[in-house]
């Protein structure tokens, strides 16, 4: 079975973007690649929520191209496009189904309300969370409100001349 693998930079208070969905504050990472090319090699789709995949389109080109990329919306669903493809129906039994599918595994870009909607689910497999040591005080949390009481199991960790930190865990 295919695992859903989230990988995601948070603040040390919890947040994965400004209150405006700004992430302008992931320039200190520097140019290391933090594990990045290894993951990617490891996947071949990608599951994010609309207001992520909004993000995606403020760079010059695609940056999931040649993945298999779908897009969560609440709200009417848009036409799919050359890089997408979007849903709008149960998200929760979508990627239960794709899991099932065969490929490799599946990455959850987020943000917080789908990445508690997967962890409610019991869905997400793997985490692979970098931490920034900065403090932003507000903003969009790594979860959200709602978000239940789940257990991990540290597989790595490693802290980095850049300050930053990441953890590897995965549901026991």
């Amino acid at each position: 079975m295919r695992r859903l693998k989230l990988y995601i930079a948070a603040s040390l208070d919890g947040y994965i973007a400004g209150p405006n969905g700004e992430i302008d504050w992931l320039d200190v990472a520097g140019d290391l690649d933090y594990g990045y090319e290894e993951f990617y090699a490891s996947i071949d789709t990608t599951v994010m929520g609309r207001a992520t995949y909004e993000l995606t389109l403020t760079v010059e080109e695609y940056p999931y191209a040649g993945k298999t990329n779908y897009v969560f919306t609440r709200g009417p669903l848009p036409p799919d496009t050359s890089h997408v493809q979007f849903v709008s129906d149960d998200i929760a039994g979508f990627v239960r189904d794709l899991k099932e599918q065969p490929g490799e595994d599946i990455w959850l870009l987020g943000g917080g309300q789908i990445n508690t909607i997967m962890l409610n689910e019991d869905l997400i497999d793997d985490i692979i969370l970098t931490a920034f040591p900065l403090v932003l005080g507000e903003g969009i949390p790594l979860f959200a409100a709602g978000a239940s009481r789940a257990q991990f199991r540290t597989v790595g960790f490693e802290a980095y001349e850049t300050g930053l930190t990441q953890w590897r865990l995965i549901r026991p």
